[in-house]
């Protein structure tokens, strides 16, 4: 196969395991699955699918010298993610970790066409389910790691932060020091570790976007307490999950999903708020190769080392929500 990607350009594809795997139906679900969750869905943010970004993740694990099973784990890293990705974490309480996908990896590949298409190649699936034994593929934050930099550079194109020829020159500087990820320049280094900052800012966890989730994550609890969708519904599509609620004629159902509009609009309300919540707060501090050792770059730039917990500091914590339906003015 030749795949062609707007991060690391045309790339042959061989391996039989690694063709089966991205045939598979579990790993072809994603394509109907959005990495922005309900902001894409409705046209805020670039719509980019977990197939896109696990096929991304897997060509830089490859592109940095990653064994084929490191590439494998790459693939299915992102499997076990419901629709609506990450608006899943604000339906079971776990907006600060959004780990929901992880902690129900391995019931979900057991019960999908992975296994068997692993074991045709000779490998057990559950080899692929701990990702920390993937170096290159997970790290925990901030350091780099393929997971990370993949939706990084996707999402800081696509979100106007950078360029592509800039988010290709980051690439280029990647290299691998001692099993890990680093960087060979410093004012590369920089570059990416304030445009992620950035894109958190912007996006991941931006007032508008966590409010979105916030909502969308409450119409979801009464569609599942009322039975107009099963949680084995979650384990479809977007759109097919969006259309089923849709589709109910629940007046208090169609009210909460008539304020998931790229129209409403969210104000901070520190005395009569509708809703406090809090999200996870994204940053890197990559490491940087000079002089033939690493180094957080927070360690070579205290400029940095104080914008980032600066920007920590301020973020975090629950955030006060007045909600503005879209036909009022108030």
């Amino acid at each position: 196969m030749r795949y062609e990607s707007r991060l690391y350009g045309p790339v042959e594809i061989e391996e039989p395991v690694l063709l089966d795997v991205m045939s598979s139906a579990a790993m072809q679900r994603l394509r109907g699955v959005l990495q922005h969750g309900i902001s894409a869905l409705i046209g805020i943010t670039v719509p980019v699918s977990r197939f896109e970004h696990s096929v991304g993740v897997m060509l830089l694990v490859r592109r940095l010298g990653g064994s084929v099973e490191e590439q494998i784990a790459a693939l299915l890293h992102d499997v076990s993610h419901t629709a609506f990705s990450h608006v899943i974490d604000y339906v079971f309480g776990g907006h600060d970790s959004q780990s929901y996908h992880d902690e129900i990896k391995a019931d979900y590949v057991a019960a999908t066409d992975l296994p068997n298409v692993l074991t045709a190649h000779g490998y057990d699936w559950r080899d692929f389910l701990e990702e920390d034994s993937f170096p290159l593929l997970e790290q925990p934050a901030p350091a780099l790691c393929a997971d990370r930099l993949d939706y990084f550079l996707r999402d800081s194109h696509d979100l106007g932060l950078a360029t592509l020829e800039q988010c290709r020159n980051a690439v280029e500087h990647l290299t691998v020091y001692k099993g890990r990820i680093v960087v060979d320049d410093l004012a590369v280094a920089r570059w990416m570790a304030e445009t992620y900052i950035a894109a958190d800012d912007g996006s991941w966890a931006d007032f508008r976007e966590v409010g979105l989730y916030e909502l969308t994550a409450r119409a979801i609890k009464t569609a599942l307490d009322r039975g107009i969708i099963t949680e084995a519904d979650l384990w479809r599509t977007d759109a097919v999950v969006w259309q089923q609620m849709l589709a109910s004629d629940d007046p208090a159902l169609q009210a909460q999903l008539a304020l998931i509009s790229p129209e409403t609009r969210f104000v901070r309300d520190e005395e009569s708020p509708a809703f406090r919540i809090s999200t996870k707060i994204r940053t890197i501090d990559p490491d940087v190769l000079l002089n033939g050792t690493a180094q957080p770059l927070s360690a070579l730039d205290p400029a940095f080392a104080r914008y980032r917990d600066e920007y920590v500091r301020r973020k975090s914590g629950k955030w006060p929500y007045r909600v503005i339906a879209p036909s009022s003015g108030r």
